[in-house]
């Protein structure tokens, strides 16, 4: 399996409060069907943290994975930029 097959996402921790799960914010760009104009959208993922080590405010890095529970999908991969 290449890397470019598996689907990753940058985005914020909103939430560490749960063990081993984090939840992520990832913001992109939707086109207005009739407008045309661009418009932030803003989904949140549930991602396994194994080691615990992403905190809130912290830039992540998840990438696609198995199902780890009935909501979570995403696995962290790396905490890119640590919240001050």
């Amino acid at each position: 399996m290449s890397d470019k097959s598996v689907k990753t996402m940058i985005g914020r921790v909103v939430s560490d409060k749960m063990e081993k799960t984090i939840r992520v914010a990832v913001v992109s760009k939707k086109k207005h069907p009739r407008y045309k104009k661009y418009i932030p959208t803003k989904t949140v993922y549930f991602a396994h943290d194994e080691k615990s080590e992403a905190k809130e405010g912290d830039e992540v890095k998840i990438r696609f994975t198995r199902p780890q529970s009935k909501n979570k999908r995403w696995k962290l991969e790396s905490v890119l930029k640590v919240a001050d």
